[in-house]
């Protein structure tokens, strides 16, 4: 419920603030200021009359503008119900702006959740084929090793042989004859 308040209030501040705007916007095209009126002055009149000065609430059940209770961020049921009540505008009553922002908020919060879980999937995913291809990278080059390795050995081999054999001291089994050594 206090989250719930506290967008109201934003929401609110929000709305103030273009209207503040709009009424500033509205002062400095004309010469003199008009002097602020009460809200009570503007009852039993129009929703648009009472809304035009930005701290007046029009309330439905009796026609009447009454000053908004900026104490509490939503008008009390005792002055006046909610589905009765406008602030801001007069097409919409606190209850649909309520449910509008809790609607919208829920939104928000739902994406940018999905968002910041894709996000830290995808990063997961890239991070992993990364290490799957630095991984084969590193096998592909031992098993080159390797195969170089056994290469060199085996050249070496050949050559030990080889000299082996120029000196008499490679046994051929293919050779039936070999030197005698007397002891």
């Amino acid at each position: 419920m206090e989250a719930l308040r506290l967008w109201l209030w934003l929401l609110g501040l929000a709305l103030v603030r273009g209207r503040a705007g709009a009424g500033l916007a509205q002062l400095a095209g004309t010469a003199s200021p008009a002097p602020a009126q009460a809200c009570s002055e503007f009852s039993q009149r129009s929703c648009e009359e009472c809304l035009k000065n930005v701290l007046c609430l029009w309330c439905y059940t009796n026609n009447a503008c009454i000053d908004y209770p900026v104490r509490s961020l939503l008008p009390p049921s005792s002055l006046c119900r909610l589905s009765d009540a406008r602030w801001g505008v007069c097409w919409i009553n606190f209850e649909a702006l309520i449910i509008a922002i809790a609607v919208a908020a829920g939104l928000i919060l739902v994406s940018i959740a999905v968002c910041c879980c894709y996000c830290c999937y995808c990063r997961r995913q890239r991070s992993r084929s990364r290490l799957d291809e630095e991984e084969e990278r590193l096998a592909r080059n031992k098993e080159e090793r390797r195969l170089q390795s056994l290469q060199r050995k085996h050249e070496r081999k050949m050559k030990h042989d080889e000299i082996r054999r120029k000196y008499g001291l490679l046994q051929d089994s293919d050779n039936p004859y070999s030197r005698f050594e007397n002891e």
